[in-house]
């Protein structure tokens, strides 16, 4: 999973090099903290939070087909 946002949000940013991807893993979900260069936040939630909630059901969709459950953060 943590693979697949990372290729996501690379492809979204100016800076690939700074996004970074914390996996933790809890008694029912697994979180993935999803951080970007301050600059490129903006590109990563979109506006009104599209972008964010795209990557966040493209995940759950994946996630679904594994029978997890997993949580995506951008910090």
């Amino acid at each position: 999973m943590s693979e697949l946002v990372k290729t996501i949000a690379k492809a979204l940013v100016d800076n690939p090099d700074a996004v970074k991807i914390t996996q933790v893993e809890g008694e029912d979900a697994i979180t993935l903290e999803l951080s970007v260069h301050p600059d490129d936040m903006g590109k990563v939630i979109g506006k009104q939070g599209r972008i964010a909630k795209a990557i966040r059901t493209v995940v759950k969709a994946a996630a679904t087909k594994e029978n997890k459950k997993v949580v995506v953060d951008i910090i």
